[in-house]
């Protein structure tokens, strides 16, 4: 897996308690909480406070996370959450989904690079 060093990524940091590496939404204003399967996610969590009061999100840029069921395709692509902190890759248009290019699939360690 090539490493992108969250190149050109920018990030914000909201109240709520998501774990570092999972997928949030925003949940209420100026907080972000966890995904259930099939939801739209608006970035990666990059880090967590250790009392669960607060947590950075990456909104742009490029991010990785891990995904479940088939692998993403290459190029744009629909994701949503997969309920698990992950994403997974939708087949057709869905509304809830994100479209995101998906420029690097990793099919051993289940992740996915993508630009939002």
């Amino acid at each position: 897996m090539s490493s992108y060093m969250g190149i050109g990524q920018w990030a914000a940091t909201f109240s709520g308690d998501v774990p570092e590496g999972q997928v949030a939404k925003i949940s209420g204003s100026g907080a972000v909480s966890a995904c259930a399967a099939g939801e739209a996610f608006c970035g990666v969590v990059i880090s967590a406070a250790r009392d669960g009061a607060a947590c950075s999100v990456a909104l742009g840029g490029m991010l990785t996370a891990a995904y479940s069921g088939a692998a993403p395709a290459l190029g744009w692509t629909t994701l949503t959450a997969d309920g698990s902190g992950g994403v997974k890759a939708e087949v057709g248009e869905q509304e809830s989904g994100v479209r995101a290019l998906a420029v690097e699939v990793d099919t051993a360690g289940k992740y996915v690079t993508f630009i939002l």
